[in-house]
């Protein structure tokens, strides 16, 4: 089931997308998170999708509100290699905070004294559906409820500053973690890991690859995370993103205002977002 938020008259709506990519309104059924982590949730939602009516031109919204943004650096070998950085020996962990979240449609800002060398970064989203605490490589996705498009949008003046780096600094402007446009269950994508995920700015691809690329596939990355720390349904996991970031090209390819950026990742959606510098 390929699931949205949209807002209705001032209010937040769960909906649900059929194949032809009309929406119905699901909200009886609970919230994305209830759809996504209770059976009987899910049963009432795909009744209402074969029989309500539609909804049209809804207005969305992100998906969901995580109940932590947990991200991944340096997990594709080709991105290791532009930027010049060693290969992880184990995952690298950072985070995002709540104010980071932004959703499909909104126009991502920043000031230009904080930063002026703002890039785009292309991701797969993995939300935890069930807790999942020590969990085998083997079980691990069984704990997965379902996926998203993620741009881990990132201030890299702020990020690189300091002989210890501004990691989640440079990442948790306002705005600067848009999700969306929809959550796909988990049932829906049999091989999370062959998965076509791209970056398109101004209509230009700046970012094409697959999850296959992946140092550290999910499976891993569950079961590293949780050998530390339980995961709790509504998790967030940024899994890193492929080559082709402004960083790393020549000359450097930094967002700007009137910029318009799209996450495109095969079987979920395109995440599109606009940049206002103030």
């Amino acid at each position: 089931m390929k699931l949205i938020t949209f807002e209705s008259h001032g209010r937040r709506r769960t909906g649900a997308l059929r194949a032809d990519g009309s929406a119905v309104d699901v909200t009886d059924a609970g919230s994305v998170l209830d759809i996504l982590t209770h059976s009987i949730a899910r049963q009432k939602a795909n009744v209402l999708l074969s029989s309500a009516p539609t909804v049209a031109s809804p207005a969305l919204r992100a998906p969901y509100t995580p109940h932590s943004l947990i991200c991944i650096g340096l997990n594709y070998m080709d991105h290791v290699r532009e930027t010049n950085s060693a290969t992880p020996t184990r995952p690298v962990i950072f985070g995002k905070f709540a104010n980071a979240l932004a959703g499909p449609g909104d126009t991502i800002t920043w000031h230009a004294d904080a930063s002026s060398e703002v890039d785009y970064e292309a991701e797969l989203g993995v939300i935890i559906g069930k807790s999942a605490h020590r969990v085998s490589k083997e079980n691990a996705l069984s704990h997965v409820g379902g996926y998203t498009c993620v741009n881990d949008i990132s201030a890299r003046d702020v990020q690189m500053t300091d002989s210890g780096k501004q990691w989640i600094l440079g990442k948790t402007l306002d705005g600067f973690c848009p999700i969306g446009p929809a959550v796909v269950t988990a049932d829906e994508i049999a091989d999370p890991q062959a998965l076509d995920i791209k970056c398109i700015l101004n209509g230009q691809t700046v970012q094409h690859s697959n999850t296959k690329e992946m140092i550290f596939d999910i499976a891993t990355l569950i079961a590293h995370l949780s050998h530390f720390m339980t995961l709790k349904p509504g998790d967030l996991i940024a899994t890193g993103t492929p080559f082709g970031v402004g960083m790393s090209r020549n000359p450097k390819l930094w967002l700007k205002d009137g910029d318009v950026m799209t996450v495109e990742i095969e079987k979920i959606g395109a995440l599109t977002n606009h940049c206002k510098v103030l």
